[in-house]
């Protein structure tokens, strides 16, 4: 593939269908009734939970049309996602796109407050659990 265009459609697009199948993973073998997902290092070493654990149950949950599961088990990557898909679309959709080729650029202040935000997370899930 010669053409950089070519390329960044052929690298999108194989992004995509990776997304999708392991929605389908998820799907059709839940983290719940399979061993075939990997252990937190952080919780396995460490005791606590990180702001990621659970996320992929959630999503499994998600997946599942169970909303008040997935909150229970990862609320912050619940309320998230929307923006995260959002953020991927909008890539995806600039990928696809003829010339340059620029990631989305987020606002620092909603940087800042998502990292304050994942940190209280983060303190809170653990004082509580």
């Amino acid at each position: 593939m010669r053409n950089p265009l070519q390329r960044r459609r052929y690298i999108a697009n194989a992004l995509l269908a990776a997304a999708l199948l392991l929605c389908a993973a998820l799907l059709f073998y839940p983290p719940a009734r399979t061993s075939l997902y990997p252990a937190c290092p952080i919780h396995l070493y460490f005791g606590i939970d990180c702001p990621g654990c659970g996320a992929t149950r959630a999503l499994a949950a998600l997946l599942h049309g169970h909303l008040a599961e997935a909150l229970r088990l990862n609320a912050l990557f619940v309320l998230l996602l929307p923006i995260a898909l959002a953020g991927a679309i909008e890539s995806y959709r600039r990928a696809l796109r003829p010339g340059a080729f620029r990631w989305p650029q987020p606002p620092a202040p909603a940087l800042y407050a998502t990292l304050v935000a994942t940190v209280l997370f983060t303190i809170a899930r653990n004082i509580l659990h």
